[in-house]
């Protein structure tokens, strides 16, 4: 081998290890560590961890009897809501999320209302229609082992996912999710984190 030759393979080796390493940093990556999304996350009404937990992939199915998993939803900010229609905090809170839905839903982030009903689909239907619940996708997981797997104490209880599917804040008891203020703070985090993982 020539000298321009190993000069050449050498360049494209450094280039390589040099696109390993941005991809990395892009996995390990926290939107955390975004000041701007710090001064926004501040204002969620969330108990936040140091660092990102990994998550189950727990499957659950949709109003259709279709079949689909938590993993499904990478690459948005989620907010993961465990509840049933028997829980009455659950009930109170729930035309909440659907505003909030409504207002914020859409690639960037979305609202996953797991029900844990053991009548299935039929009951969060039913539910949904009579609130009037318009803009929440129907999911359901009725074993008793889903509350396990989320280590859930209590309902209702919230996850705040990140883009890679990791737990980064958990909020138990009903919120309101559709405040203006908890609105403008989460459109502000969803953005700045939005920035991050686009680098």
């Amino acid at each position: 081998m020539n000298v321009k030759t190993y000069k050449g393979v050498l360049s494209l080796a450094v280039v390589a290890v040099l696109a390993l390493a941005s991809i990395q940093t892009l996995l390990n990556s926290d939107p955390l560590d975004s000041p701007e999304a710090n001064r926004a996350v501040r204002q969620l009404p969330f108990v936040f961890h140091e660092t990102p937990k990994p998550l189950p992939n727990t499957r659950f199915q949709t109003a259709g009897g279709e079949t689909t998993a938590l993993r499904d939803f990478r690459g948005q900010l989620v907010l993961l809501n465990l509840w049933a229609t028997w829980c009455g905090p659950c009930r109170e809170e729930m035309p909440a999320l659907d505003q909030l839905q409504a207002q914020l839903g859409g690639s960037d982030f979305t609202v996953v209302a797991l029900s844990t009903d053991q009548n299935g689909i039929e009951a969060v239907q039913a539910f949904f229609s009579r609130y009037a619940i318009e803009s929440l996708e129907t999911y359901v997981e009725p074993s008793a082992e889903v509350l396990d797997r989320f280590a859930v104490r209590g309902l209702p209880t919230s996850l705040l996912i990140d883009r890679y599917g990791r737990e980064i804040g958990r909020r138990m008891g009903a919120t309101e999710w559709d405040s203006a203020s908890f609105a403008a703070a989460l459109k502000r985090y969803i953005e700045a984190s939005s920035r991050i993982t686009s680098r």
